[in-house]
């Protein structure tokens, strides 16, 4: 029997596959706990079309990731901060303060997907990499200034 999850099946599928299990495990087990129904051509229809628009969808969000990576490699940003005379930065430069920085010259990037190698507590300049996504990273520079 061909069934469609309605929800993942340990052992059997994710939520939205087609498969093809034995009548009583479709009857007394999927169907009778609601986790999935029987396939009929329009409902394997409907999941084609959902499939592709979201194939569709996830190929637009990598270009759009893509492209702000291209716009964002290279750029650098700068963040002021109180420091002492010996160039020692109070506190750090956080990742929130570079995604401000950022937001500054029109990038939105989530302060989660900022990464320096070491945490930044002098003035000078720094290296730091923003993953937009698996694959698509982009360097930027840091310049830290006193304020």
């Amino acid at each position: 029997m061909k069934v469609i999850l309605k929800a993942d099946v340990k052992g059997s599928g994710k939520k939205g596959d087609l498969i093809e299990v034995s009548d009583g495990y479709a009857k007394n087990f999927l169907l009778k706990k609601n986790l999935a129904e029987v396939a009929t051509s329009t409902s394997i229809n409907e999941i084609e079309q959902k499939k592709r628009a979201d194939e569709f969808h996830r190929a637009e969000k990598i270009k759009e990731q893509k492209e702000l990576c291209q716009r964002l490699n290279g750029a650098s940003v700068t963040v002021k901060i109180r420091a002492g005379e010996n160039g020692k930065v109070f506190g750090s430069v956080t990742n929130d303060k570079i995604a401000s920085a950022l937001e500054e010259q029109g990038f939105f990037v989530d302060k989660k997907r900022i990464s320096t190698k070491e945490p930044i507590k002098n003035i000078g300049n720094y290296d730091a990499e923003v993953r937009l996504m698996e694959g698509v990273v982009a360097k930027i520079k840091v310049i830290v200034e006193a304020l």
